[in-house]
């Protein structure tokens, strides 16, 4: 199945939740990441449960410090 992740094609071969995605896709630790799939941001609660689908749009936000 194909996705994008930050305007970037990935391909899974098998489902993946958004956790994941992060951990075993990425190699991303899920600390100071924002998730939105679609322009929907999604609750880092429901990351274990929220399964991807074919052509979904993934952005990773990673906040930032700042002022």
């Amino acid at each position: 199945m194909e996705i994008t992740v930050n305007n970037q094609i990935l391909q899974l071969n098998t489902p993946a939740s958004l956790s994941q995605l992060l951990s075993a896709v990425l190699q991303v630790p899920g600390n100071g990441i924002a998730i939105a799939v679609n322009q929907a941001i999604v609750s880092k609660s429901e990351w274990p449960d929220y399964m991807l689908q074919a052509g979904d749009q993934v952005v990773l936000i990673k906040a930032t410090q700042g002022g």
